[in-house]
C-alpha cells in the first residue's frame, strides 16, 4: 500500500543543491558529518569492492588546497588576472568541509564487477552524500572543474594520478535556496518496451 504522506520521497522530490557560492558557517559537526558519510556508504556496490574513498578537507588543508589551485592556475595561465587567481585561491574555501571523492577500482574483481559498475557505485556515494547532507538540514553541491582532472591536483591530495577524481562536496549552510530549475521529465526519458 502506499503510504501518501510519505516524509521521504516528499524530500527527495525536492531535494536540491545549493551553489557553492551560497553555502556559509556553520558546517555539520564532526559526528554529523560521520553520520553523512556513513549514510553516503550505503549504496550498491556489488562484491563488496568499496572502490571509492573520501578526504574530509577543512578549513587549514582548504587553504593550503587553495593556495596550490592558485599557484597551478598561476602557471597554467601565465596572463591570468589577480581576481582570478584570487578566486581559485578562495574557491575550495568556500564552504565549511569540503569532501573530495575519488574511485580506487578492485580490479581484482572485475571478472565479477567490472569497471564500469564499479565507477556507478561511486557515483551513487556522492549521490547518497548529498541526500545526507539535506536529511540533517544543511546544503551542499557536488562539482568537479578543472581541478578534478589535474595530475598536480591529485598528487598534492596523496593520489597517484591516474586516479579520477568523482568530485568536490561542498557542504555547509544555505545563504539562500535556489528557486526550481528546469529538470528532464520522465516523459523525455522513460518508454516502456516491448
Amino acid at each position: 500500500m502506499v503510504n501518501k504522506e510519505n516524509v521521504v520521497a516528499e524530500f527527495l522530490s525536492k531535494r536540491r543543491s545549493v551553489t557553492v557560492a551560497k553555502l556559509a558557517d556553520p558546517g555539520p559537526s564532526s559526528d554529523i558529518l560521520e553520520s553523512i558519510i556513513e549514510i553516503g556508504l550505503r549504496v550498491p556496490d556489488h562484491g563488496v569492492c568499496g572502490p571509492w574513498r573520501v578526504q574530509v578537507i577543512r578549513k587549514d588543508g582548504q587553504s593550503l588546497l587553495g593556495d596550490f589551485y592558485a599557484d597551478i592556475f598561476t602557471k597554467e595561465n601565465p596572463n591570468a588576472t589577480d581576481s582570478q587567481i584570487d578566486y581559485w585561491r578562495s574557491r575550495p574555501q568556500t564552504a565549511p568541509i569540503l569532501l573530495v571523492v575519488s574511485c580506487y577500482p578492485q580490479e581484482e574483481r572485475f571478472h565479477k564487477a567490472p569497471l564500469w559498475e564499479q565507477t556507478l557505485s561511486g557515483g551513487a556515494v556522492c549521490q547518497n552524500i548529498l541526500n545526507g547532507v539535506h536529511a540533517y538540514g544543511f546544503s551542499g553541491q557536488w562539482i568537479t572543474e578543472w581541478p578534478a582532472y589535474n595530475a598536480e591536483v591529485k598528487k598534492f591530495l596523496g593520489h597517484d594520478p591516474g586516479i579520477d577524481f568523482y568530485g568536490f562536496i561542498f557542504i555547509g549552510t544555505a545563504l539562500e535556496y535556489p528557486s526550481e530549475r528546469r529538470r528532464v521529465n520522465a516523459n523525455e526519458v522513460v518508454s516502456e518496451w516491448p
